[in-house]
This record gives structure tokens, C-alpha cells and sequence, in this order.
């Protein structure tokens, strides 16, 4: 329970290593009568202060830091483990909007669940046009949004939801790409590279076929596929439970897009006689958000080392007679295509 690790100022140094040792957080957060943050006390803290004479039975006051890092509630978790793998810190509090503390998140919590043994797979490979001189350097995934490149951020949100091993498709600029990611263990998971040519550009789909086929047998476990250029949070493990419940053999992520024409629409008949007019009406379509979850086997349907896209892949299973399903995603997507949505990507993580 959270009122395990809140501690008042007057709470004895006895009292703040009870609270610790009981919430396995690693610290206990200092609050007002009103139970508002003031400060957190860590192990480490009271560890300091006893070597430099304090006694048990002393008030922590003078040994509180009073600044520390927090995180308002609602904060995606890609951004939490950011922040604790960028400072090295292992918890940090939820803050509430009255100011009160919401919960404590731990390090274990956002890494230390359920490795789950899917591999996602990343789409990197695009020139990003769109974006115009943006990308004449650097290639899209390596743009910065809220002090991270958009890919990091992908990897960060998978890797919180259980994600280990990712292979990531590469064409455009792959050695920028390749040289920042690495193996991937500095963002705690382990990357591998589906190398695409200039030549020979694989689309959305076609690199699938360029893994190792044990990823890709009847027995293996699903897949997920996205695009790199995505600002979003979405639960990939229930994603991939809900895939593997539904008998489907692709879900594919929607989500609702709204849109406002900007003009009166007029209905009229065969007579040409008007029957209605809305006034800037809204229009409301379901759209592909560019994350999908695929029974591995599906990418013996792709033509190898040939281009090939995931609308393509889901139109075959259609085709075949396959159960394609839908996702809703409810929170914020951003897809990363031009300057305008760079922007709102980047005033979104603000």
C-alpha cells in the first residue's frame, strides 16, 4: 500500500528504514498533512547520516532531499525508464495534479516483469521525404523529440512492456542508425539488423523475410511489426495476448482519426434538389497506425528479399480466408511523416 513508504518530517530515522525495508523501493517519500510531496528519503540517505552521528530515534528533516525527480501521473513508461536510466536511479514517484503521490515507480517494475519471448520487429528503412531537409543528413528515426531519437523511444516503450529481442530493418543512412543503437544493451534489450540495398528497397513488409527462419516457423511465438517514425504508448503484451486469444492470423493497430471539412457539405437527390447541409461537419474514419501483431508463419507468405507491405500482407490473408482483427489503441499517436507532425511530436512531449 502507498501508505507504507509516506513518512512525515518528524518521522524518526527508525521509522524511515521501517518504511524502506517494507516497500522494497528503495526510498520512502516525505509528505505534508495533506499528503503532498515534500521530499524522499533513500537507504543511502539514512546510511550517510547515521556515519555522520545521527542516532535512531532522530527526525529525518535535516537528511530529506527536497527537489527530487518525479513524474506527474499518466506518464508513459517509455518516458519513466528514460528518466531512470538516464539519472541511474532505480524509483521515482507519481505525482498526482493535487499534488499528492500517486504510487512509486521502481525499475523492476517497468524492466523487471514478464520477458516475453515475441521479437518485434522495427521498420527503419524509409528516407522520410516528407520531411525535406530534415532528413538529407540523418535519417527520420534518428530525430530528436524530447531529448531522444524517435526510434530510442519505440525501443524504450517496448522494452517497458517485456520486449527483449527486436530486429530492426535498415536501409537509408543504416550506419547512423547501427551506430547508435548498437546491440542494443544500453537500452537493455538485444537488436539485430535486417539489412536492406538502395537498390532493392523492401517496403513495410518485404525485410520480414530476411530473418532467421526460426523466427518465422509454425512453432514460433507472434510478431510484432512497426514503423519507427511512431510517438505512441500501447500495451504490446496485450496486444499479444488479445492477438493470440482472437484466432486471428494479423491484428493490426487502429485507432479513430478525426477531421473537420472545413466547409458546408451539401447532400442533394437525382433532381439536384439540396436535402441537407452540414456546416463544417466532422468526419470520424478508423486508420492504420502502422503497429501489428502476425502469426510468425504469415511471413511465408512474402515474396523473399522482394518489396512487399503490410496492407499487401493483410489484403493475402483476407484473401486466403485468414481472420485479420482490430486493435483499438486509445492513447496519443503521432505518425512522424512532415515537418507538422514533427512539430506536434515534439510539443506533445514537452
Amino acid at each position: 500500500m502507498i501508505a507504507d513508504y509516506l513518512l512525515r518530517e518528524h518521522a524518526t530515522v527508525l521509522d524511515a528504514f521501517t518504511a524502506i525495508d517494507g516497500s522494497a523501493t528503495g526510498l520512502a517519500c516525505v509528505v505534508d498533512d495533506a499528503r503532498k510531496l515534500v521530499g524522499v528519503i533513500t537507504d543511502g540517505d539514512l546510511r550517510r547520516a547515521l556515519i555522520s552521528g545521527a542516532r535512531l530515534e532522530d527526525p529525518i528533516a535535516p537528511h530529506v532531499k527536497r527537489a527530487p525527480r518525479t513524474v506527474p501521473t499518466g506518464t508513459a513508461r517509455a518516458h519513466i525508464l528514460d528518466l531512470m536510466t538516464a539519472l541511474r536511479i532505480n524509483a521515482v514517484p507519481e505525482i498526482a495534479p493535487d499534488g499528492t503521490v500517486a504510487s512509486i515507480h521502481t525499475l523492476s517494475e517497468i524492466i523487471g516483469g514478464a520477458v516475453l519471448p515475441n521479437r518485434a520487429v522495427i521498420m527503419a528503412g524509409g528516407k522520410g521525404t516528407r520531411l525535406g531537409a530534415l532528413t538529407r543528413h540523418v535519417p527520420k528515426p534518428l530525430i530528436t523529440v524530447a531529448g531522444r531519437p524517435i526510434i530510442e523511444w519505440v525501443i524504450l516503450q517496448l522494452v517497458g512492456n517485456g520486449i527483449r529481442n527486436l530486429s530492426i530493418s535498415v536501409n537509408h543512412f543504416a550506419e547512423q542508425i547501427e551506430a547508435r543503437l548498437g546491440d542494443g544493451s544500453r537500452l537493455g534489450c538485444s537488436i539485430d539488423y535486417l539489412r536492406e540495398t538502395a537498390e532493392n528497397p523492401l517496403g513495410t513488409a518485404g525485410s520480414l523475410t530476411l530473418l532467421d527462419p526460426a523466427v518465422t516457423s509454425a512453432q514460433a511465438p507472434p510478431l510484432l511489426v512497426l514503423n519507427a517514425d511512431l510517438l505512441v504508448e500501447f500495451d504490446a503484451a496485450r496486444l499479444i495476448r488479445e492477438h493470440e486469444a482472437s484466432g486471428a492470423a494479423l491484428t493490426m493497430g487502429v485507432k479513430t482519426y478525426r477531421h473537420t471539412v472545413p466547409f458546408g457539405v451539401v447532400e442533394y437527390d437525382e433532381e439536384r434538389t439540396i436535402t441537407a447541409v452540414s456546416e463544417k461537419p466532422e468526419l470520424a474514419v478508423e486508420i492504420n497506425t502502422g503497429i501489428y501483431c502476425i502469426d510468425a508463419e504469415l511471413v511465408r507468405l512474402l515474396p523473399y528479399n522482394r518489396p512487399s507491405t503490410m496492407p499487401g500482407l493483410a489484403e493475402q490473408c483476407l484473401d486466403s480466408g485468414r481472420r485479420v482483427s482490430a486493435w483499438a489503441i486509445d492513447a496519443g499517436w503521432i505518425d512522424i511523416g512532415t515537418p507538422h507532425d514533427l512539430a506536434r511530436a515534439q510539443g506533445a512531449a514537452q
